[in-house]
């Protein structure tokens, strides 16, 4: 019998830090799982040295997107989603200025980034984003393994024989899932809307209060990011000084209302009077502010990646303090298992990965998972909901990743802000048409995606080696 690929929506939604999924997160995820398969080995406390040979688009960017901050820190024993955001410089510096490091918060070893986190330009042929955790045992011996970060911050191994299962966890859904055709199949035969099918699926994993908490604790950290985000000044790290705007723009337009904290701060945006044009505005704003965050090694959600973190919470805000002002929990969780759900798909049938796929897998397939749960909260048929993630990812095919000296920033964050906005757009022009009329079904555009993935030069992939990333000077920056 066929295995079919279980993806849970907290694989799509993962609290983590910035400002990459797959080179930041993925690498920290990997250095986290590297120990504890050495402790299971019975080897952690033979390592007498350790390094880390970094490849292919992980190499190129790397130090772009913090990925030898993860590493270290992943190597340290910390949990990006526990982590004080606030020690994060003190942890990385203390280990490049004592050349020690504390192995899996347990075990002092001589460690020097500069030597022992080694880029290699070099792409391994199982995937763009390679890293290889080798150490040298107290007899002589040597081990090693080999990840790679898929994006999204999975990470899986080096095992051909599985590639084509992607390495993910099987599992017996009630409702198991590959694509949107089974979906709306499922959804018709159980006279059920997506996210009805979805938390069906969810309660096989765990309960319902786990399923309610988890998602309590991703909607919360979204909500204070956007919250650091639109009252924070300054500019970004990383050498380019990008100006930080979210800032400015909110306080153009939050008003006189009075708020202490990210609720009240919801409930104040509420009762502002926003006029046509400052709709824009504002979701701009909400996009823009969670990208700051990101872009500083801040906390944020993957949905479905770090690079389009951006996207889900604007459109989910749009939603909140626009469309539905008596927006509750509930409305909340329909939107993200709905989301959760439509990511999944792209996922199994393409890329979130931008080392792949370019942009479109992530800034196209963040549009796609926004748009279709806004078209289900504002009352669309499971067709209606499909039909606007087509919209949304056909009008991003193409999209490429390039971004300037390496970082999450020009041209990422203003991405997230268009790519909420057409999330909307599609939303509604699904809600105003009859699916039934549909040329392009959203499986058609999933292998659409893949086929241009495919054709799209490495260049284009999260290597700043193309386009923007050589078209414009840092020193015109």
């Amino acid at each position: 019998m066929e295995q079919r690929e279980s993806i849970s929506i907290f694989d799509m939604l993962k609290i983590g830090i910035g400002p990459s999924s797959s080179h930041t997160l993925g690498p920290w995820r990997a250095a986290e799982r590297w120990i504890l398969e050495l402790k299971k080995e019975g080897k952690f406390e033979k390592v007498a040295s350790i390094s880390v040979h970094v490849y292919g688009s992980l190499s190129l960017t790397g130090k772009g997107h913090a990925t030898d901050y993860a590493i270290i820190l992943g190597l340290l024993g910390t949990d990006p989603e526990t982590i004080a955001i606030e020690n994060i410089q003190t942890y990385v510096q203390d280990v490049k200025s004592t050349r020690k490091l504390n192995f899996g918060g347990s075990k002092t070893l001589d460690f020097d980034p500069e030597k022992d986190i080694v880029f290699h330009k070099k792409f391994l042929p199982f995937h763009a984003n390679g890293l290889k955790f080798e150490a040298i045992l107290t007899d002589g011996k040597k081990t090693a393994k080999t990840y790679y970060s898929i994006g999204g911050g999975f990470v899986v191994v080096e095992e051909r024989k599985n590639a084509k299962r992607k390495n993910s966890v099987f599992n017996s859904f009630p409702y198991p899932i590959e694509n949107g055709q089974e979906l709306l199949l499922i959804c018709q035969k159980e006279s059920k809307s997506i996210s009805q099918i979805v938390w069906e699926n969810e309660r096989s994993l765990r309960s319902d209060d786990e399923i309610d908490h988890q998602i309590n604790r991703v909607w919360n950290t979204m909500l204070e990011c956007m919250y650091l985000g639109c009252h924070t000044e300054g500019k970004l790290p990383g050498g380019l000084n990008v100006k930080r705007r979210a800032f400015e723009l909110h306080e153009n337009l939050k008003g006189d209302l009075p708020y202490s904290n990210p609720e009240e701060w919801l409930q104040s945006i509420r009762q502002t009077e926003v006029k046509f044009r400052q709709i824009l505005q504002w979701v701009s704003c909400f996009a823009l502010s969670v990208n700051e965050v990101n872009a500083s090694l801040g906390r944020v959600v993957t949905a479905p990646t770090n690079g389009s973190a951006g996207v889900i919470p604007a459109v989910l805000m749009y939603y909140m303090v626009i469309e539905n002002h008596a927006g509750n929990f509930e409305h909340i969780k329909q939107f993200l298992l709905v989301a959760g759900e439509i990511g999944s798909i792209f996922k199994k049938g393409a890329t979130i990965s931008a080392a792949m796929g370019g942009c479109q897998a992530e800034i196209g397939v963040s549009s796609a998972m926004a748009a279709g749960a806004l078209t289900e909260l504002l009352g669309g048929s499971p067709e209606q909901v499909l039909m606007a993630a087509e919209i949304a990812m056909e009008h991003h095919l193409g999209l490429t990743c390039d971004p300037i000296g390496g970082l999450v920033q020009i041209p990422c964050i203003e991405r997230n802000s268009m790519g909420a906005i057409k999330a909307i757009n599609a939303a509604e022009l699904a809600l105003g048409s009859d699916p039934a009329e549909a040329k392009v079904p959203l499986d058609k555009v999933v292998q659409t995606m893949w086929e241009t993935a495919k054709d799209m030069s490495s260049k284009y992939k999260e290597t700043s080696e193309g386009g923007l990333a050589v078209g414009v000077f840092l020193s015109d920056c």
